[in-house]
């Protein structure tokens, strides 16, 4: 079968398609037919060693993909031949908090992950799909939209009436934007291109901030709540953005800690965190429970994820210069090799 394997050292050119022996399923396994991978920022540092440096080679990447089972071990009832699943990152995680036990096999590293024609995973390691979703659209889910559903919805509660601020337009943040929504929430959209910003809107935005002209974009969300400042912050950016989320927070309001796009270091004074009562809570992904409640919610409202772009499986490595590139909206797919 196909695979792309990051091989004999780190970096995107060692980003190799390769022939791998097909794999057979033991018992409690199954095999999928992966028919579409969606790309994550995790999957480029993955690639170019900035993740984990000390990552045993050779490793497929990617953790994100939806696709049909094509066979299944002795003792899986949960799934059958046929069925329409995708992938969860953290396949041992089912429920409750995390655990070192629970996160420490996750797909596209230390395990070898989907960018692959067919992949062999737990049978509790995938979910079905939203009816209603293409491979495409359910594999930008597993690990972009569950991050924004764990945040606003499993750790964040937040409700009809609340104001969430988005950082920027990639797909976490996209998904938060229709995730919060969903929920009845007023949504405020940063990014430094005003194209994207107009994209927003047209998504349902209730204010947009164009960052590169309004550097202290926390005081001008505060300003557009009347001084309140939000309820919720969607942190992609990291140590980089981090003080301006603490002017943006409400007194008691919580930040989703989940991306590093603007650096993992830096001076930030506590001062704020403890005189406003700021909860910071870090998001790593989420657990089955939580993604087959998210998607029951997305098939109830039929949302649609927002994809930028589908590469071909022979321009996967394409697909990751484009995400290193910044300049999507929304989620990048790689479709699965095609039928022999």
């Amino acid at each position: 079968m196909k695979a792309y394997e990051i091989r004999d050292g780190f970096g995107l050119d060692h980003l190799l398609l390769s022939e791998r022996p097909a794999p057979t399923p033991g018992p409690g396994e199954v095999v999928v037919r992966v028919r579409a991978t969606s790309l994550n920022y995790r999957d480029l540092l993955t690639v170019t060693g900035h993740y984990n440096p000390k990552q045993k080679l050779p490793l497929v990447p990617c953790s994100d993909a939806a696709g049909e089972v094509v066979a299944v071990g002795g003792g899986v009832s949960s799934v059958a031949v046929g069925d329409r699943v995708m992938t969860l990152f953290a396949p041992y995680w089912q429920a409750g908090a995390p655990t070192r036990q629970r996160l420490r096999n996750t797909l596209g590293g230390p395990l070898d992950g989907t960018l692959a024609e067919r992949i062999l995973l737990p049978a509790e390691g995938v979910v079905p799909l939203p009816p209603h979703l293409s491979y495409e659209a359910a594999a930008t889910l597993p690990c972009a939209a569950l991050t924004a559903w764990s945040a606003l919805v499993t750790h964040g509660g937040v409700t009809a009436g609340d104001t969430v601020l988005v950082q920027g337009t990639g797909g976490v943040s996209i998904f938060a934007l229709q995730i919060g929504l969903l929920l009845g929430a007023r949504v405020i959209v940063t990014s430094k291109s005003d194209a994207k910003l107009e994209r927003a809107k047209e998504l349902g935005a209730w204010r947009t901030i164009n960052y590169r002209r309004t550097p202290q974009w926390g005081v001008e969300t505060r300003r557009l709540t009347g001084g309140r400042g939000v309820d919720h912050v969607v942190e992609v950016g990291g140590a980089g953005t981090l003080e301006q989320s603490l002017q943006a927070i409400r007194f008691g309001g919580t930040i989703s800690v989940i991306g590093v796009l603007a650096g993992v270091a830096g001076e930030l004074s506590i001062i704020p965190i403890l005189m406003q009562h700021v909860r910071l809570q870090g998001i790593l992904v989420g657990h089955r429970e939580g993604c087959e409640a998210m998607c029951r919610a997305f098939d109830a409202h039929r949302l649609e994820p927002v994809i930028d772009r589908v590469f071909p499986f022979d321009e996967a490595p394409d697909a990751l210069r484009y995400l290193a590139g910044g300049e999507h909206f929304g989620k990048i797919v790689v479709r699965g090799p095609a039928d022999d």
